[in-house]
């Protein structure tokens, strides 16, 4: 493991950044850039998660069990969510308003039962990329 420590002298702010490539003159400024784009992303997703509409300081975060199956269940949702709105082109292909393509993915999930076939295909590798 390696430390970057980087003083951003126009935010006024350090960091540390922790990684497994190996840190060089050459490549250190590089590194410092992705992994504040990395923390921009990670600290805007949960921001989102905790002030937006899924409402992570829910009345069950009294009880340990329960805030870690919200949470859960939050994570479930806003990766639902963002293949969604980013999703397939299959889906912005379809000539239904998105009232329409949410309630038929709610109904999917709701009533279709997962095959043998469906299930052989989640355990392949997948990367999902949005462009």
């Amino acid at each position: 493991m390696n430390l970057l420590e980087a003083v951003l002298k126009t935010e006024d702010k350090e960091f540390l950044f922790i990684t497994d490539i190996r840190i060089t003159k050459r490549n250190a400024e590089k590194l410092v850039q992705a992994g504040r784009s990395r923390w921009k992303i990670e600290n805007e997703g949960f921001n989102h998660q905790k002030n937006g509409w899924h409402n992570i300081e829910h009345v069950n975060s009294h009880n340990y069990t329960a805030m870690k199956n919200h949470y859960l269940l939050v994570q479930i949702a806003d990766i639902l969510v963002q293949l969604y709105l980013n999703g397939a082109k299959i889906l912005k292909g379809l000539k239904k308003s998105a009232k329409e393509k949410s309630s038929d993915l709610l109904e999917a999930i709701r009533s279709r039962t997962l095959t043998d076939e469906d299930l052989h295909q989640l355990r392949k590798p997948m990367q999902v990329r949005f462009t």
